[in-house]
């Protein structure tokens, strides 16, 4: 238990300390690996809950992919919020009807939505034992049936947040070249030259 009680400090230390250089820090390349650090003693705490299952998903996802993700963009991205603003205004309409689209077909789909009485025999039930399942079980049956509204939610953010940072990076930059395969297809055999090099004299 002394063990226990002073992981948990160390890990709560840490990640309250972390997280508010995360917000104070100034280079947003060291805000990434606050944010990462943050993360790591999370997942800690997680540990010491006996929540595993949060705790490998936490350092998975978040340390493995956002993290990386956010340090990927401050990184390599050199973004215009102007021009970026601009072509927000300029593509509005457009994507005003692809939301209202989607949002007609949510509704029409959650319309015609039904349970059977399997499902909310399942959504009555309460949370099992932890002799009785693992965590790993508890946790899916509960976001695949009272959060599970929620849980499609969260992964239309997390899709919608990738298409974004795809946008972002093959949108037209000034002075930085794009493949286009189409014109690279289209070469002729002319634009390949064999040069017969002597041995020994180089290029």
């Amino acid at each position: 238990m002394i063990i226990q009680a002073i992981a948990f400090w160390i890990f709560a230390v840490v990640a309250v300390i972390s997280g508010i250089l995360v917000v104070a820090n100034r280079n947003p390349v060291y805000s990434v690996l606050f944010l990462i650090l943050t993360f790591f003693n999370a997942a800690g705490l997680f540990v010491l809950l006996g929540a595993e299952f949060l705790a490998m998903m936490l350092v998975v996802v978040y340390v493995g992919a956002v993290a990386v993700l956010f340090l990927f963009v401050v990184m390599m991205l050199d973004i215009n919020f102007v021009a970026l603003r601009q072509g927000f205004v300029r593509y509005l309409p457009i994507g005003a009807i692809v939301g209202v689209i989607l949002v007609a077909e949510l509704v029409f789909i959650f319309g015609g939505w039904g349970l059977t009485p399997a499902a909310t025999a399942a959504l009555g039930a309460p949370t099992p034992a932890l002799e009785q399942a693992t965590n790993t079980q508890a946790l899916g049956q509960l976001l695949y049936t009272k959060y599970f509204y929620l849980f499609q939610a969260a992964g239309m953010i997390l899709l919608v947040s990738m298409i974004g940072a795809i946008v972002l990076t093959h949108r037209e930059r000034v002075g930085v070249k794009r493949q286009r395969i189409a014109t690279q297809l289209e070469r002729g055999r002319d634009s390949v030259e064999i040069k017969n090099v002597p041995s020994g004299t180089g290029v």
